[in-house]
Parts: structure tokens; sequence; C-alpha cells
């Protein structure tokens, strides 16, 4: 049986293993030689066009996108109400360094007396007579006495200072708020006319029972207003700072705004 029919356009791959390799088929083109050059100038004069339209576009879009991000930082970003920022003075706190107090060390005892011992001794006492001229009568009323000792003084002794805290669990509250603190604040005339403003600090003691004490100007702005601020902060009354539930000392700022306003604020 002959194995030509392995060879052909049905089974080309089995050519070659029975060594019937298939000749290729010459391929005719339809366009002639000036034909095709025609078609590739026209597709490169395409190209070209295509290729300037896509990169105006291309420069379109950039100016565009220009103009959009200059006109969006141009654009007035101002409203009409102004917005006021006020920023509330931070507590100061004083820390204080304690020194540790030194106990006195007591000095030694001094040593004891040593025991008499009793020595021998040969030498003979004579007899001496005594002479005592006194009587004592148990019966006689003693009239002159002499008068009795003055009572000990008692020491007096140093009351110690209570202990002023900085920081505690429950810190001391103003009874009133803000509000009776301006309520009991007066502003100087001298300093409304100079123009004075600002924020004074006034650092006080608030005992247990509420009152405020030892007051110190921490933060100054001008002696009339310090002064002022003194004033209003002493007239306050605080609900006391606990320590482990007890009332204690408690040292703590104030901190007193003066503030002018403006003609324009109603």
């Amino acid at each position: 049986m002959r194995k030509s029919f392995l060879v052909g356009d049905y089974l080309p791959g089995y050519a070659s293993v029975y060594k019937f390799a298939s000749t290729p088929k010459p391929t005719t083109s339809a366009y002639t030689a000036d034909e095709l050059k025609e078609r590739f100038e026209q597709r490169s004069i395409r190209f070209q066009k295509e290729q300037r339209k896509y990169g105006f576009g291309v420069q379109i879009g950039l100016a565009l996108a220009l103009l959009l991000v200059t006109g969006f930082f141009n654009l007035p970003m101002r409203s009409d109400e102004e917005i006021q920022i006020t920023f509330t003075q931070q507590e100061l706190v004083q820390v204080e360094e304690v020194t540790p107090t030194k106990q006195d060390t007591k000095p030694p005892p001094p040593p004891r007396p040593p025991v008499p011992i009793e020595v021998p001794n040969d030498e003979v006492l004579e007899d001496i007579d005594l002479d005592l001229d006194a009587s004592l009568d148990i019966d006689e009323v003693i009239t002159d006495l002499p008068p009795p000792p003055p009572p000990p003084k008692k020491e007096v002794e140093a009351e110690e200072e209570p202990e002023i805290f900085v920081i505690v669990e429950e810190m001391p509250e103003l009874l009133g708020g803000i509000r009776q603190l301006a309520s009991d604040l007066y502003y100087p005339d001298l300093a409304r006319k100079a123009g004075l403003e600002g924020t004074v600090v006034v650092q006080i003691v608030v005992n247990p029972d509420g009152t405020p004490s030892d007051p110190q100007v921490v933060k100054s702005v001008a002696e009339v207003l310090d002064n002022a601020a003194v004033e209003a902060v002493m007239k306050q009354r605080f609900k006391p700072g606990k320590q482990r539930g007890r009332a204690v000392a408690v040292r703590m700022a104030m901190p007193v705004k003066f503030r002018l306003k403006s003609p324009n604020t109603k």
C-alpha cells in the first residue's frame, strides 16, 4: 500500500516522518508594486494626521487642567463671619522640692560609774562628841513657812504647719464658677484708659475650709491689673481638695483674663 496519501494539505505533520515533505505553494499578490507604494504612502499620511490630532488633544487637555487648578486657588475662601479662636490658659503647677528632714542623732549615754569596792582600812577612828545646841518641840505651830515653789512652765508646743499638696485625688473647685469670679472682678479705669489687657495668673493655697490664702502673682501684665486680679481671687470660695477622703491644703493657679471690648462689638 502506498503512503503518498499522507502528503498534502490534510496531514502535513506526518510528511517528515515518511520523508515526503510538502513544498510550500507560491503566494501571489493581487497588487502591483506601484499600488503597494501608493497604499503605504496613504497609510503614512493618515498616521501623521492621527498623530497630530492626538498631540493637539493632549495639549488642550493640559491647558484645561492648568486653568482649572489656577481658578480653584484663586477662588475667594473668605466668609462673612469672622472666626474667633480663644486659647485657654493652662494652669501652672509649681513643683517644689521637699528636702528630707534630718534626724539628730542622740549622743550615747555616759558610762556608768564604777561600783565602789570595800577596801580594808586599819586606821581606827576616834570618837567625836557632837555638841548640838538645838531642841525640837512637836506641839509648836509653825507660822513662817517658805513660799511654795512656782509651778513648772509648760513647754509651748510649736504648731506644725499643714502640709500643702500640689496634686491630689480631688482638686479644689471654684464655687459659682467663672461667672462668680467675673462678677467680683473690677477693671480699673486707669487700665481701661491705657488700653491694658491680658491674662494675670495668681497662685493661691486653698485651705481645708475652702478659703484662699498666700496669693502670689506668677504671670504679670501690669501692677494695676495684678492687684485687681489678686483682690478678685481672694474673694472667692472653693470646694476644698481631698486626698484619701480628707480635706487638705492644695496649691493651685487661677488665670484671670482682662479684655477690652472693641467699639465695633456690641
